[in-house]
């Protein structure tokens, strides 16, 4: 790791944790300034995200989605070559592989598949449900609206009816891919799969249109926790719920209609071996 990349963020978690009056502040000034610099799809590769402009259908756009997110985790390469081989299984349209294909049939495809803490059976039990899903509500979109509020103040609800419905469909009782928000997981690679599939940007692709941006959900991972320490947005130890639920109120103090605007933007900083946290100080 570069020297520069460690070096704001450890003299800031280390100030941050000794006296927090002193912790950094970030205006939404140098953010919107950031986010027209470095929120570009130049910036995207390796990010899983990659995948989803494969697909111009929603149908298929949101089935890609939900794979590469839920396989986002463990070394970037493992992460981009398991995507691959799921997405190579499915085809060109993975809605229509999986209307075409019986239980059995995905579980002879996916056979010898694995990924981490993720088996062949989990994988195929995760497409079974999609399939189900589909089968009986239409899209993931429409089985996510089955609990989704405008009143809610955040995607929690409906995303907790999402997991639990998704996991009934596969018959999974204990899951790698789908982390359970009631079990006060922070849900990062659901909360990334949201933000992709709800927001509309020049890196987000959006596709789900009847869910507003603000009741999105940070996807907390260790970049974005430092983040938030760093300038005052939580004081948390742990990169659970609550603290997801406190770096997103950080944010939105600054865009109360678009919480995960900065996300990508941000996390480039400590994603990208060419990008470092001093040049997100030295931004003005």
């Amino acid at each position: 790791m570069r020297s520069g990349k460690r070096s704001i963020l450890a003299s800031c978690l280390n100030i941050a944790g000794k006296e927090n009056k002193l912790q950094k502040h970030i205006s939404k000034k140098k953010l919107e300034t950031v986010y027209q610099e470095y929120n570009r799809r130049d910036l995207v590769d390796p990010d899983p995200l990659v995948f989803l402009y494969n697909y111009s259908d929603v149908k298929d756009r949101e089935i890609v989605g939900l794979i590469a997110a839920t396989l986002a985790y463990g070394r970037v390469a493992q992460i981009l070559k398991s995507v691959t081989k799921i997405l190579d299984i499915m085809g060109k349209s993975p809605s229509t592989y999986l209307a075409n294909s019986d239980e059995d049939k995905i579980k002879k495809d996916t056979k010898g598949f694995k990924h981490r803490f993720t088996t062949d059976t989990e994988m195929a039990a995760m497409l079974i449900a999609i399939k189900k899903a589909l089968s009986k509500h239409g899209s993931l979109e429409n089985l996510f609206l089955h609990s989704y509020k405008k009143e809610h103040e955040s995607i929690i609800p409906a995303l907790t009816f999402f997991v639990t419905e998704l996991k009934k469909f596969g018959t999974i009782k204990k899951s790698s891919l789908l982390s359970d928000p009631t079990m006060e997981s922070a849900c990062k690679r659901l909360n990334l799969y949201l933000r992709w599939m709800i927001r509309v940007d020049k890196v987000d692709p959006g596709g789900w249109t009847k869910i507003h941006p603000s009741k999105l959900i940070i996807p907390l991972d260790t970049h974005m926790f430092n983040f938030g320490k760093c300038y005052g947005f939580t004081q948390r130890k742990n990169a659970g719920l609550k603290t997801a639920l406190e770096v997103t109120a950080g944010f939105k103090k600054l865009t109360p209609e678009d919480p995960t605007k900065y996300d990508f933007a941000i996390t480039r900083f400590g994603i990208r071996s060419d990008m470092c946290w001093q040049d997100l100080e030295n931004i003005k």
